[in-house]
């Protein structure tokens, strides 16, 4: 019997927790946890035991994990004296978190998913895992993600890499997790971590999120530091937060929040930008604005989904109004041939810098069409090809384009919260999770995440329902810095809807 089988024969309900914690892992907070740990009835050791247990029991089944940092235990070790000594290190301190394999790790691989960068580990941290080393978190490991982000082809398998396979979604194994923080999504969904990362550039965060049934932020851009990070766009990029409730993803916002000299986004951090409240503000639906933007490319049980969210906000207090995004048709004819070019350009930078594997695009395509194991499950590299031909970001031309597009994608959104005195606007986050053996590796299309990944603005997707297994969230877009506004209206959704319900790792499911 294979590993994979073996795992599966003990799947077919859910996974208990260790009963010798005597605590629900996927339902147990940060603040819950620590309160656990102050009291003594918990410590970080035996909590990252318990997710390494967890890890080893699933990820055979989910392939959402590719390393396992051997340093765990003891930075949990190392968290439990702190905490003995009075020295607690931050709100984080001996909570095990996972990080996506484009964030760089000191020590452990960083590679995007591909076999071309498992050469020589990072030396240093990224920007953000130094701020979670610094509040105490305990780093897990590196989770799985669709190679290069999603930007190597345009036939890319959401969630599958040559490094780790294809992670599966946790809630019916043959569906798509979506992409490209797949396993940062699945994994926290699947509880082998209490947060992840995750990286967005357009819905690599929310739209997997969605599908996983979890929380997912995405910060305005500037909020959270890039330095670090394997990048599409400098003008895009952001990394962010996934957990199973948005107390979790506030509090982990706040630490990985802040200016970097290294990121120059970072630099337009207002002194009362950012997110510091915790539990996010209670009662933040009653009296609120909420714009209401309908998807019908998702599906009729996907918009009965939304039209359920719309009436238990409005029962909650808040006024719900139809809307409608403009320029969305502008934006899509712009978005794409801008992207390459600044592909190119913040590629180049960042293997030029790093130590081992290809030094630019051109060695990149070339070692990725000379590894028959980088073809495995898609043969194309169209979109790195494209970028090496596609002009220059520095040009003229290329400027004017990236201004239009940012300018449709503000206006989009501004002009609409403006109009209409909008609090923020909600709309699905994702599709039903299509067949991995489809062939319709996108799913209906939907472009629900662009205007505010392409805007820089914050999003956050919270569980909404499900369509038969599969969940479906709900997106609270806002203005620039309003984070702390998307997450306090996310939370009170979350907490009327009580919508999340953990995976039963279902085989298959027919008829969806």
């Amino acid at each position: 019997m294979t590993e994979e089988a073996s795992a599966f024969q003990n799947l077919t309900e859910p996974v208990e927790d260790d009963t010798a914690l005597d605590i629900d892992l996927d339902r147990a907070s940060i603040p819950q946890l620590r309160l656990r740990m102050e009291r003594g009835g918990l410590d970080a050791v035996g909590l990252t035991e318990a997710y390494l247990e967890r890890i080893r029991a699933l990820n055979p089944l989910l392939r959402a994990v590719l390393f396992v940092d051997p340093t765990a235990l003891d930075q949990a070790r190392a968290s439990d004296r702190r905490r003995r000594d009075g020295q607690c290190a931050g709100p984080l301190d001996g909570i095990p978190v996972l990080v996506k394999d484009s964030v760089e790790t000191a020590g452990l691989g960083t590679t995007a998913g591909s076999l071309a960068l498992r050469g020589v580990p990072p030396a240093r941290d990224a920007e953000l895992v130094r701020r979670l080393r610094n509040a105490g978190a305990v780093i897990l490991g590196k989770t799985n993600l669709s190679e290069w982000s999603n930007f190597r082809s345009a036939d890319s398998v959401s969630g599958w890499s040559a490094v780790g396979g294809q992670t599966v979604n946790p809630h019916v194994l043959d569906r798509s997790p979506g992409g490209s923080s797949s396993g940062s999504t699945a994994g926290v969904a699947a509880a082998l971590a209490q947060v992840a990362i995750g990286t967005e550039t357009d819905g690599s965060i929310i739209g997997p999120a969605g599908m996983a049934g979890v929380v997912g932020c995405k910060p305005t851009l500037g909020l959270v530091s890039r330095s670090g990070i394997v990048p599409i766009s400098a003008e895009q990029d952001t990394p962010g937060p996934i957990a199973r409730n948005t107390t979790d993803a506030a509090l982990a916002l706040s630490v990985l929040q802040g200016r970097d000299p290294a990121d120059p986004a970072t630099r337009a951090l207002p002194a009362d930008g950012g997110v510091h409240g915790f539990p996010p503000r209670s009662g933040a639906l009653r009296g609120a604005r909420i714009g209401l933007w309908q998807t019908p490319a998702a599906g009729d049980p996907v918009q009965q989904v939304l039209a359920k969210s719309a009436e238990l906000l409005r029962q909650e207090g808040a006024e719900v109004i139809d809307v409608d995004l403009p320029y969305q048709q502008l934006i899509g004819e712009l978005h794409l041939s801008v992207l390459l070019g600044e592909f190119r350009r913040d590629i180049h930078a960042y293997l030029g810098g790093r130590a081992g594997g290809p030094r630019d695009l051109a060695g990149l395509i070339e070692y990725t069409s000379s590894d028959p194991r980088e073809r495995a499950c898609f043969d194309g590299q169209e979109l790195f090809r494209l970028a090496l031909a596609a002009p220059d970001p520095r040009s003229p031309q290329h400027r004017a384009r990236r201004a239009e597009l940012a300018d449709y994608a503000r206006r989009s959104i501004d002009e609409v919260l403006a109009a209409h005195q909008l609090s923020a606007i909600a709309t699905v986050s994702n599709p039903v999770a299509w067949r991995i053996e489809s062939g319709d590796e996108k799913g209906p299309l939907m472009s629900t995440t662009t205007p505010a990944a392409v805007a820089g603005y914050p999003s956050v997707t919270v569980p909404a329902g499900f369509v038969g297994p599969l969940p479906v969230g709900l997106s609270l877009i806002a203005g620039r810095w309003a984070d702390a506004r998307v997450l306090a209206l996310a939370h009170g959704f979350e907490q009327a809807a009580d919508a999340r319900r953990p995976p039963r790792y279902r085989r298959t499911v027919a008829g969806i």
